[in-house]
């Protein structure tokens, strides 16, 4: 078969580039937020996390690999595999902290509910690409692509992982957005929705109620559910407009910080780098972002546009609501802050993700033989 040179030249340097920028700053936040731990298998965890880079620089190129519309053709097959990885966790997986999400693979472990984003964006960009609507969609009309949604939710939800649930709605809706609903619906939907808020709250565990409860008011449990945020808020604080300086700040090294090269690793980079460090971070993230809607609206084919805009809005959500989390400003729910955060099924993932959306931009001239 013979090489299509226009592969090459439109290959994104530049998105490549604000990637691995973002995952080595990353990296020695990872190492900062670990600096001062005694336990060995903390403190060296930045190793680790250049270890799962690398990985993720291999399934990225994997996935770009191989045309987007291939990948679109099989996207059921995958999603159904996808599944089937999730119940296996409630058979051969391990709980930590009272959830149940990792299965162990040798040296390491595999969160199958990280995976189960992607192939969500993929199976919902083959339906739309399969049942196009030129006039937008009837409430009705939505039924099967909520159902490919809704059937991962529910699994996850038994784990549970209320963040990774979170996730797939916004997920959803993001798409659904973009593909079109008719207003009757967009109002219906909302009705709907915030009828359920109430309702919503008898299915939850006991610690996802005290989060919330803790949000609204966290000195209640200052030691207890409210302590995440109260420590988070205080690391973002002192870090000022400047910041205290790299492997200096004190709720970081002194270890007042919970999960901090996990969850709350924003918190550590705020305070060693300020305001200003935030700001360069955060615009960081809305680069990127903006990168992937950019690829988004000059793909010649719905499947690719949603591909593109899925994932661009899987790294929207997990930055809107890890840092919203850091901040005070929503509740703790327990989502890793792309590209940042310590774990290599996330890292995996989302450098999968990345790689979709440059598999996207290298063929948007390229017609399928």
């Amino acid at each position: 078969m013979k090489f299509d040179r226009r592969l090459f030249f439109n290959f994104d340097w530049m998105l490549l580039i604000l990637v691995l920028g973002i995952c080595l700053l990353g990296i020695l936040n990872i190492y900062s937020a670990g600096f001062s731990l005694s336990d060995i298998r903390l403190k060296f965890l930045y190793i680790k996390q250049f270890q799962w880079m690398g990985a993720g620089l291999l399934f990225m190129a994997l996935a770009f690999s191989v045309d987007y519309r291939t990948i679109t053709r099989h996207a059921y097959a995958i999603y159904f595999g996808s599944l089937v990885l999730l119940l296996l966790v409630f058979v051969i997986g391990y709980a930590t902290r009272g959830s149940q999400r990792w299965i162990a693979c040798g040296w390491f472990s595999f969160q199958p509910s990280e995976l189960i984003k992607l192939t969500v964006i993929l199976a919902l960009a083959r339906y739309f690409d399969d049942h196009k609507s030129e006039s937008g969609y009837l409430l009705r009309e939505l039924a099967a692509p909520f159902f490919i949604v809704l059937v991962p939710f529910l699994i996850i939800m038994k784990q549970p992982d209320l963040g990774t649930g979170l996730i797939l709605m916004f997920l959803f809706l993001s798409i659904v957005f973009v593909v079109g609903v008719r207003w009757k619906s967009i109002i219906l939907s909302a009705c709907g929705g915030l009828a359920l808020i109430p309702l919503s709250w008898l299915f939850l565990r006991d610690y996802q109620k005290e989060r919330i409860m803790a949000f609204f008011e966290p000195e209640r449990d200052p030691l207890g559910a409210g302590y995440h945020i109260i420590q988070s808020v205080i690391a973002v604080g002192s870090g000022g407009l400047f910041g205290k300086g790299f492997l200096r700040g004190t709720q970081t090294q002194l270890k007042f910080l919970p999960e901090q090269q996990t969850d709350f690793v924003f918190s550590v980079f705020a305070e060693e780098w300020g305001f200003l460090g935030g700001v360069i971070l955060m615009f960081l993230f809305l680069t990127l972002i903006l990168w992937g809607l950019k690829i988004a609206d000059r793909s010649k084919d719905l499947s690719g546009r949603l591909i593109s805009v899925g994932v661009a809005m899987l790294i929207f959500w997990q930055v809107f609501i890890n840092i919203g989390m850091v901040l005070g400003i929503i509740p703790v729910v327990g989502i890793p802050l792309p590209f940042m955060s310590y774990g290599g099924s996330s890292m995996v993932a989302l450098m999968t993700g990345i790689g979709l959306l440059l598999n996207v931009r290298m063929r948007r001239f390229v017609l399928q033989s």
